[in-house]
Parts: structure tokens; sequence; C-alpha cells
């Protein structure tokens, strides 16, 4: 089977009518996820005062159900080696799913600037989760694994971390990316270069950093039209025999490609392949990533769905679940015999559906906002400019 170099440690309601004059809100930028803000009474004195932005379901959807399949893709990992159908499926679903999130970040990035509230949402929302689950992982594989002398290491992140270390280096790029004038050829430029650059190394994940940016850099330079697009009836049937043609071809190359390369972490040399085949992967990928992603795309719901508010708790489970499925690993859950039977394969892709869906639910959220989204007011200065507008609003 594939050797893989490290293993996996009713009414629709349309799409934002967003313009270059009404770009997301600072809260919507969060990981990607449009903000929730709680709707302000109505006061006689402000009759006319704009009513908050509310979360379009479509997103919601998207990366509710973008983070099933990561979960289900960490859980069909140790089954690689014994089902050629469990490899098919994963190559398939790693084609497409963190393009998909990375896109979304990427589109709910277009208004960040070095704005001061801005700056601090980044450090509280990205950069202090970052911090705070590095440290936990860390702890948790010396006492799961029975590893009490592994070290810490900032530098290097372990296991899922590395989406918050991309995701702070994309969004304080994204003034460049608004500034050049071929942003998705540059970024592909950079990506192919890293791609047989061995001397990158693993400081902050750097390969995965720049492999993955063109993704980033599309969903900046997407508007709310493309997604309309993606919606047509035409994409939403062609969808159908595209994914199945995938599956078909996926479980052809089972056996005879390696499925690191869809983890976008390793250059070409240190994946034992000549250097000509960076150029060609990176492009055939991250072609073939956007087909999937845009069949994906058609077939979310963009009405309100039961699962709609686990939208806004993707991170919360995105995070919490590397926890589980590196424990798995640790505790040998997977050396059961049972589960590499076709049955147990599907007892371990219910689990893993059912377990991130309940990290991202509400009460979830409620007791590890600490950890996601601190508020930390005590650690930054007073913006003159934030001071006045609060003064505005508070006189009117």
């Amino acid at each position: 089977m594939t050797n893989s170099l490290r293993p996996h440690d009713s009414q629709r309601t349309p799409l934002p009518q967003q313009t270059a004059s009404t770009p997301p809100t600072s809260r919507d930028e969060e990981a990607g996820q449009q903000g929730t803000t709680p709707p302000a009474p109505s006061t006689p004195s402000a009759p006319a005062r704009q009513k908050p932005k509310q979360r379009d379901a479509f997103f919601d959807n998207a990366k509710y159900l973008a983070i099933v399949l990561v979960a289900m893709g960490h859980s069909w990992e140790p089954l690689t080696d014994s089902s050629r159908t469990a490899e098919a499926l994963y190559m398939t679903v790693y084609t497409f799913h963190m393009p998909a999130f990375i896109i979304i970040s990427g589109y709910f990035s277009r208004s960040f600037d070095m704005r001061p509230d801005r700056l601090k949402r980044l450090i509280t929302g990205v950069a202090v989760p970052y911090l705070i689950f590095e440290i936990a992982y860390t702890l948790f594989k010396r006492w799961a694994d029975d590893d009490p002398t592994y070290d810490f290491s900032l530098l290097d992140p372990w296991y899922l971390t590395w989406f918050l270390i991309a995701l702070f280096v994309w969004r304080l790029s994204t003034p460049i990316w608004k500034l050049v004038r071929w942003p998705l050829p540059l970024a592909l430029a950079i990506a192919t270069l890293a791609s047989v650059s061995p001397d990158i190394g693993d400081d902050l994940d750097m390969q995965r950093v720049l492999q993955f940016l063109p993704f980033f850099v599309l969903g900046l330079c997407m508007k709310p039209e493309h997604f309309q697009l993606m919606r047509r009836r035409a994409v939403r049937i062609a969808a159908v025999p595209v994914f199945a043609c995938a599956l078909v071809f996926a479980y052809w190359a089972a056996p005879r490609m390696n499925s690191a390369w869809f983890y976008h972490r390793d250059s070409v040399q240190e994946l034992g392949a000549p250097p000509w085949t960076g150029p060609v992967m990176t492009l055939a990928l991250f072609g073939c990533s956007i087909v999937l992603v845009s069949c994906f795309f058609a077939w979310v719901p963009r009405r309100h769905m039961w699962f709609t508010v686990l939208g806004a708790g993707t991170l919360y489970g995105y995070l919490l679940h590397g926890f589980l499925a590196k424990g798995s690993r640790f505790w040998g859950w997977f050396d059961n015999e049972w589960l590499h039977k076709p049955l147990g394969e599907i007892v371990v892709t219910v689990i893993a559906g059912t377990v991130i869906t309940v990290l991202c639910t509400p009460p979830v959220q409620r007791v590890f906002r600490f950890a996601m989204e601190p508020k930390m007011a005590w650690a930054f200065r007073k913006d003159p400019a934030e001071q006045a507008r609060s003064r505005t609003t508070t006189a009117a």
C-alpha cells in the first residue's frame, strides 16, 4: 500500500452580496469564520442604526462538512495499509478538504489590514491558541505516549497546530497579495519553488505554509459571485460524475502513489522524487484540488440546516479532536483486527463524524473559549481611534 513518509500524525439563503466597499469585518476573519455579533438592542435614539451582519449559512455549512471530512480522514489513515478502498477515500478527501478550509479562510481575510483591532484579533484568535495547544499537545504526548522527555518546541508545530501558524503568516501577508498585480500566479510560483527546496526545513512548518499558500491567495481573490457560479445546476450535476471519476482514479493510484504528496509538508527530495516532479505535482494537485473543491461547494446547502450552528465551532473541533486522533494511535485502538474489516471501517467513520460534531457544539465552545477566543484586554494598550469611536457610540 502507499508508503506515507510521516503518517498522520424551506427557503434558500442567498450568499452575502459583499462588494469591495463592504468587505468582511475583522470578526469575520477569525480562522476563516465569519463572526457572530450579537444584535444590539434597538433604542428610540438610534432608529437608523445599521443592523449587525448575520452569519451566512452557506459558509457555516461548508466549514462543518469539511471538518467532518477532516476527522474522517484522520480515522481512515491507520486503515490505509490494509484497505485499498480506505486509501482511495483517504486520497480523494485529502485532495480537497484542507484546500476548502483555506480558501474560506482567505475569502474572509480580504479586509485584513494592519489596523490595531484586527491585529489584536489575529493575536488572540490565532497566535495565542497556537501557543496554548502546542503546549497542551506536547504535554499530552508526554503522558499518552509515555515519552516524558519529548521536548517543547514552539518552532516545530505538532500535528494539527501547523494550520494556526500558517493562518497567522498568510493573514499577515494579506496586504501584499492585495498590492501585487498577479497574486495567484506569484503564489503558485512560490509553492513550486518550495516543493524543490529541502533547505526550508521544518521550522514553523514552512513547507506547508508555502505549498498551501495558493489556496489562501485564491480565497483572497474570490468574490461572492464566484460562489454563486459554483451553485449553478449544471455544476451540481457535473459534480457527481467528477467525484465518481476521482474515486476510481484514487482506487487505481492507491498502491502506486505516495499519499504524502497530499500533505504538502515535504520537498520532492524528501519524498525521494526527481526535482522535475515538484512543479508538475504542485500544479497538478492544485488543479485537482480546485476541481474537487468546486464540486464540494456545489453541493453545500445554502439554507439553514440542523448542523449550521456548528460551523461557528469548527476550529474548536479541529484542535480538540487531535487529542483523540493521536491518542487512538498511542493506545493501540486500531490494533483490533475487526476495525480493518468493512464493518469496522464503517464504525470508525461514524464514530469520527459523531465525535467531531460533538466537539463543535456551543457547550464545548463555551468551555474552551478561554483558550480559543481569549479577550486579553489587559495585554493591549488602548487605541486612541478605538477610544474615540467608543465615546462617539456612547454619546449617540
